[in-house]
């Protein structure tokens, strides 16, 4: 079977791209910027094959999705940050369509599209947020806002022909790249480290956190099981930064002492941040959009999943405990 994947180079997309290679009746179309990067990245497999371009160039696109019967579509603009603003449309929003379209026009039959959890919007009062609770508080930002725009522009294909499954994880952690999409891990290693001695507001407020095998999973499971315009979180388990933090000592057997930050404290130093990229053009480290979000508990069921595609999900313990031992035998920097 021949499988068309975006954003192959990703953290997620890499495990995906692996995952699906390993079977040798499939072969393995992928869009990249750059081809001898993706080259080297999967130089191990012999059937997966890159194909140079990006979102915006629908010839590129056709040409690398041409005689595919699968889309996988992970590729997305998830920065914090971009000097255009515009960009996280262009990637998330019009970049999807392009994709949705391209597959209805080569007649492909399913595609699975990577969302976030975060479209769905924080949960208040305790309540768990499902794929059907109604959004709580607005969307703050341009990368939650542009991907809930995709999903609703996508809704509206859905009698094309082609069937689409959209996936929504929440916050992504486990062996392999380290780069934003990967910040839990990233985070694990500092503390380790004794890099990171701040805890966000009290401790208190509470997040999904899902191990990066189980994501890669439930995307498969969603191209074989997923119905035709639903979506599907896929999240792990539920816990406060305290208990995060907790299983960090635990884990590492280091204990460190972490410096609570009120949010009103995170969102002054978010505003220097701006103001300095006003004045130097330099990348923040963190909007006063981003700064939002810890003042909500973002607590999630993957039921859905669980029941409808056979989804599963590792227990926070022992992901960290695996990822722990990845960051010990191959992380670049001693821990």
């Amino acid at each position: 079977m021949n499988i068309f994947v975006t954003g192959a180079t990703g953290f997620v997309g890499e495990q995906l791209v692996r995952k699906l290679a390993q079977n040798p009746q499939h072969q393995i179309h992928i869009l990249v910027r750059s081809v001898p990067k993706a080259q080297a990245m999967f130089a191990d497999f012999g059937n997966v094959i890159a194909f140079q371009g990006d979102l915006l160039e629908t010839e590129k696109i056709q040409k690398a999705m041409q005689n595919c019967e699968q889309v996988y579509h992970l590729a997305a603009q998830a920065k914090v940050w971009d000097e255009n603003p515009h960009s996280f449309y262009e990637m998330n929003v019009q970049g999807t369509l392009n994709i949705v379209q391209t597959a209805i026009k080569l007649g492909v039959k399913r595609a699975v599209l990577t969302s976030t959890a975060g479209v769905l919007g924080a949960s208040l009062n305790g309540e768990i947020t499902t794929e059907n609770s109604p959004l709580r508080v607005p969307l703050s930002t341009e990368y939650e806002k542009t991907k809930a725009q995709a999903e609703a522009e996508v809704q509206k294909l859905l009698d094309k022909g082609l069937e689409i499954i959209i996936v929504n994880p929440t916050r992504v952690y486990g062996g392999g790249q380290r780069s934003q999409s990967n910040a839990v891990t990233m985070l694990l290693e500092k503390y380790a480290q004794g890099k990171w001695r701040i805890l966000p507001g009290n401790g208190n407020k509470v997040g999904n956190y899902v191990y990066i095998d189980d994501v890669v999973q439930g995307h498969i499971l969603a191209m074989e099981k997923g119905k035709n315009g639903e979506r599907y979180i896929l999240g792990g388990e539920n816990v406060s930064y305290n208990e995060l933090f907790a299983l960090f000592a635990e884990i590492t057997g280091k204990k460190r002492w972490l410096l609570p930050l009120p949010v009103a404290v995170m969102n002054g130093f978010a505003q220097l941040q701006m103001l300095k990229t006003r004045l130097t053009g330099s990348a923040p480290l963190i909007t006063p959009a981003f700064v939002k979000k810890y003042l909500y508990d973002w607590r999630v069921s993957s039921r859905k999943a669980e029941q409808e595609l056979g989804y599963t999900i590792t227990p926070l313990k022992i992901g960290l405990q695996k990822t722990w031992q990845w960051l010990k035998e191959v992380g670049s920097q001693k821990v």
